[in-house]
């Protein structure tokens, strides 16, 4: 590795990371497993938490095309965990919001982990917070780097 990456070597700091990035790859298929989601039905939710979508817009979100995306909302509504509705600027548009059932589902199957990173940043101080964050931003810049 020193070869390609000089000055790479092996630490506790870069193994945390590690196990870090490989349970963060999991926790989207295990969250979706638990609620009897599909990865897409739940990465969708996450979306549209932050704000309701376009059909369109929903699909270049989560990366598939607009027949999969018509799929994915059919099943979110079908669970009641989405509706459809006529965009509030453009009657001839639709627009998919999340309802509070579906923002439950979400929100229950991951407060343990918000809890439990709410508990440990509580723990830090303004100083450890600052490194903490240097290093956090600066592996986020290292990964950005081989995209």
């Amino acid at each position: 590795m020193t070869s390609v990456a000089p000055g790479y070597q092996r630490s506790s700091t870069l193994a945390a990371l590690q196990e870090l990035t490989d349970i963060a790859t999991l926790l989207p298929h295990e969250i979706a497993r638990q609620a009897g989601l599909s990865t897409s039905e739940l990465h969708a939710l996450r979306h549209l938490m932050r704000a309701p979508m376009g059909p369109v817009d929903l699909a270049r979100a989560l990366g598939v095309t607009s027949a999969a995306s018509s799929g994915i909302v059919d099943r979110l509504v079908a669970r009641g965990h989405v509706e459809r509705r006529a965009h509030a600027a453009d009657g001839r548009r639709t627009e998919v919001l999340i309802t509070d059932s579906g923002r439950l589902e979400v929100l229950r199957r991951m407060a343990p982990m918000f809890a439990g990173l709410a508990a440990l940043d509580n723990a830090l101080d303004d100083r450890e917070r600052e490194v903490v964050e240097r290093y956090l931003r600066g592996a986020t810049a290292a990964m950005r780097s081989a995209m």
